[in-house]
């Protein structure tokens, strides 16, 4: 960790109120950026801001409604007067079954998880084209390995993986890197609520330890070190990948 990596860069990290979103925004702040944060819990947001200590500030709003992504960006361009990364990290989970969830259960999920990065990802790349910029956009292990019950949670995530990749063409000859994270099982409170309603939290958890060959979960901070790698010039020939943090679990 270098505390100067990215003196003069600011970052906007979306969903940055709990969990990955927030050890990324605590991580880039620690190594010099100007961190716009956005979630919907103002609450979280402020404690935040206030912990990073001048290096952030808070954004809140539903990314799903209109006109809010262009508000984030604004008030980011108003504050720094420049966006060099955007770590689009917001995101629901959904565990259901493929025949019977309904489709409107679906398009909310898609909402976040793929609709609200691309808008964010229109509206603040035209401030990065030329100059430069980073758009890491955040999926998971299931945008490319198929679980029961998980399926649709695991297309919208595919979805963003193949933004991913086709950005990071379409965007090359604008200066713009785009790259993807997909985490494992990350001990977040996601991940706990999820855990929490299993019939059998304790055996549930045993089992999914079992299942990664480094013999444990992923820690938010080790999402937010790849996501920071990907953000930084140390990545500067990086573009179209996705890196797994997943303790090797999709390499079995």
């Amino acid at each position: 960790m270098s505390p100067d990596r990215f003196e003069g860069k600011v970052a906007v990290v979306t969903g940055a109120t709990t969990g990955i979103g927030a050890a990324t925004a605590e991580r880039l702040a620690l190594e010099g950026c100007r961190v716009v944060l956005t979630g919907r819990s103002e609450q979280l947001g402020k404690e935040l801001e206030d912990a990073l200590k001048g290096q952030a500030i808070f954004v809140g709003g539903d990314l799903t409604l209109p006109g809010v992504a262009e508000r984030i960006v604004e008030s980011t361009m108003s504050a720094y007067g420049r966006v060099d990364v955007l770590v689009n990290n917001a995101g629901v989970d959904l565990v259901g079954d493929l025949l019977e969830t309904p489709l409107e259960t679906v398009r909310a999920v898609f909402d976040v998880n793929f609709f609200a990065a691309l808008n964010m990802l229109q509206v603040a790349v035209p401030y990065m084209c030329g100059r430069g910029g980073v758009v890491v956009n955040v999926t998971s292990r299931l945008a490319s390995i198929g679980v029961p019950m998980m399926g649709l949670y695991g297309a919208s995530k595919g979805a963003l993986l193949t933004l991913t990749r086709a950005a990071a063409v379409e965007l090359a000859p604008q200066n713009v890197r785009v790259n993807a994270v997909a985490p494992g099982m990350t001990n977040t409170l996601m991940y706990k609520t999820w855990l929490a309603a299993q019939p059998d939290p304790d055996l549930v958890y045993r089992q999914t330890v079992a299942s990664i060959p480094q013999g444990r979960l992923a820690e938010a901070c080790d999402v937010a070190a790849a996501i920071a790698y990907l953000a930084s010039d140390d990545a500067s020939h990086v573009t179209g990948a996705s890196i797994a943090v997943d303790g090797g679990y999709t390499a079995t």
